[in-house]
């Protein structure tokens, strides 16, 4: 079944609007009835990369886990990423996330739900995105990770649970910190509202990019100290290795 086919009724309007008013393609500018047209689709979002099982960045060769997951394994257990986070397919985020085209989150998750199938099994009982602070959300006024969650979660048919875990730090953002500076960033930043509603359960965490994957890493350890049996992270995008 097509990952369309099983939106929820809610987002029917705005497919529909699509349908009767094509558009034009998010990265092209060309004439399509969706967000995207196939080409750029095949061109930018097919990506067929090597990717480490853990932190899902990209290799030059095949092996299930990179060096560095190897030398020192983050929390989570499993990433996936639909696609390189390289241009032009980083415009996709930045409308979504700095210009509010919110109508972007479902085809964000569509490419996402594609790259979970073809990489590996499921399994996961909750899906939980990434919270923002209260102060990044009043500033933003939504939380990107949550938009792309909802038409995810419903994909997958499993329970959306956004009130699990809070961000309980305002901290910097990431891509504003040197490297070495960005762990102790995250330190402390999430905190579980419901213990047991995480305890023994295998959970998928959603965001929009992992950069270092420091901040997944810190939100995965506060789940893995809250009884979490496992954690993984469907991204859209993924940073290149530096």
């Amino acid at each position: 079944m097509h990952f369309l086919s099983r939106l929820h009724p809610s987002d029917w309007p705005g497919r529909l609007a699509n349908l009767l008013l094509p558009g034009s393609c998010a990265l092209c500018g060309d004439s399509v009835d969706g967000l995207l047209c196939d080409p750029c689709r095949t061109r930018f979002l097919a990506d067929t990369r090597w990717r480490c099982r853990r932190c899902a960045i990209a290799l030059d060769e095949p092996q299930p886990v990179c060096g560095r997951c190897l030398a020192d394994p983050p929390a989570f257990d499993a990433s996936f990423a639909a696609a390189c986070y390289a241009a032009p397919v980083d415009l996709l985020v930045q409308r979504l996330k700095f210009r509010a085209q919110l109508q972007l989150a479902t085809a964000l998750a569509g490419q996402m739900l594609s790259s979970m199938r073809s990489r590996g099994p499921g399994g996961f009982e909750l899906v939980l995105p990434v919270p923002l602070s209260a102060e990044r959300l009043a500033a933003r006024g939504f939380n990107q990770a949550l938009e792309i969650a909802r038409p995810l979660a419903r994909a997958l048919r499993l329970p959306l649970r956004p009130d699990i875990c809070v961000r309980v730090r305002d901290t910097a953002p990431q891509s504003t910190l040197a490297l070495a500076d960005r762990q102790g960033n995250m330190r402390g930043a999430f905190a579980v509202c419901e213990r047991n509603a995480v305890r023994g359960r295998h959970l998928l965490v959603v965001d929009d990019v992992m950069t270092t994957g420091h901040t997944l890493d810190a939100l995965a350890a506060c789940l893995k100290r809250h009884g979490a049996a496992s954690v993984t992270n469907a991204v859209f995008a993924r940073t290149p290795l530096r």
